[in-house]
């Protein structure tokens, strides 16, 4: 006990609180910006298993807010290099990675086994799919994000709590991500401590947990403010869920062809030029939907992946059957065409 001593002494700890964390499960989705202030907390105040779901590669832009990883990381699996780093934190620690992206078919799978989920993604239609998923399996999800220089963190449906979609029953999906918006590493590395910290309380049974409530810190001002939700419930019918969008790879969109569809603002980079890609921005889809056959296998990219569904959804409603969204964005379609062409 003496690697925890310095906790183990804090009222209302003790030996039998730093048992609850050895004891404890927790799954973190996603192993980016918010993952990696997440994870090494955890990891340090002796949480005994900790499980990380993420398929995304290690890329140079992530370096300077996604702390875990070194330059020798790029073009490696994040759960790798996130376990690597922790094993080296705490030797004694459990760890079980997830190289996937979570979806609607293996949400239930992956959260079983844990006993809290912490949402550190940056994709709103995953995060709709994990508070469905945490709500019906009574698992608390502990929420952050980011924009800008503002973040906000709240625990959902935590002890029959108010769920994600209670607060955002129809978020806007074309918001901007970190990879569209931009981001300060500290801002990150904030959010994810205070995400760690409502982790911690949940396990130790100590404090107020932020149900019920948001938290949102201004990095510019320092100014916190904690507000308590209007809760705008609704249950979200089997229906509702199976019509979600079917996110697909971009080695997948390839080989399946049919018609790419575009629709990034015009002059945004980079440039994808292929014969069966067309290019109309969102913000004006709705008006130019008669561009678009029916009939057509639609598959649509932004430069991220949130305008994407958001697209999606809009064909959808507009009754076109066969429409997918890529998982990712531009600049990874253009990076596997330039590898295919290399190769041939």
């Amino acid at each position: 006990m003496e690697r925890f001593q310095r906790q183990t002494i804090l009222p209302g700890i003790g030996i039998s609180g730093q048992q609850k964390l050895q004891d404890s499960k927790v799954l973190v989705v996603g192993a980016g910006g918010l993952g990696c202030a997440v994870l090494p907390y955890l990891a340090s105040a002796g949480v005994g298993s900790l499980g990380i779901v993420d398929g995304d590669k290690v890329e140079l832009s992530n370096l300077h807010r996604q702390v875990l990883y070194s330059e020798k990381s790029i073009g490696e699996f994040k759960v790798l290099e996130s376990e690597k780093a922790l094993s080296s934190m705490n030797s004694q620690l459990t760890i079980t990675t997830y190289s996937v992206f979570l979806t609607l078919e293996n949400v239930d799978n992956l959260i079983t086994e844990y006993d809290l989920v912490i949402d550190a993604t940056d994709n709103t239609e995953v995060r709709y799919i994990l508070d469905e998923a945490c709500r019906v399996a009574g698992k608390a999800m502990i929420y952050g994000s980011i924009f800008r220089f503002q973040g906000q963190v709240s625990v959902f449906n935590y002890q029959g709590g108010p769920s994600y979609r209670s607060l955002f029953p129809e978020e806007d999906q074309s918001s901007l991500n970190c990879a569209e918006a931009g981001v300060l590493g500290t801002t990150v590395g904030m959010i994810g401590m205070l995400q760690a910290n409502e982790a911690l309380k949940i396990i130790l049974g100590m404090g107020e947990i932020l149900s019920g409530k948001i938290l949102i810190y201004n990095m510019l001002k320092n100014d916190q403010q904690i507000f308590e939700l209007a809760i705008q419930e609704k249950v979200i019918s089997e229906k509702a869920i199976s019509s979600t969008i079917d996110l697909i790879s971009v080695e997948k969109a390839l080989v399946e062809g049919g018609l790419l569809l575009d629709v990034r603002e015009l002059g945004e980079k980079p440039v994808v030029s292929l014969e069966n890609c067309i290019q109309i921005p969102l913000s004006v889809l709705e008006s130019r939907l008669d561009e678009i056959s029916k009939e057509a296998k639609i598959t649509v990219f932004c430069q991220a992946g949130s305008r994407a569904i958001s697209a999606a959804k809009i064909l959808k409603k507009a009754n076109f059957q066969q429409v997918k969204a890529i998982r990712g964005g531009a600049s990874d379609l253009l990076k596997l065409i330039t590898n295919e062409k290399s190769i041939s």
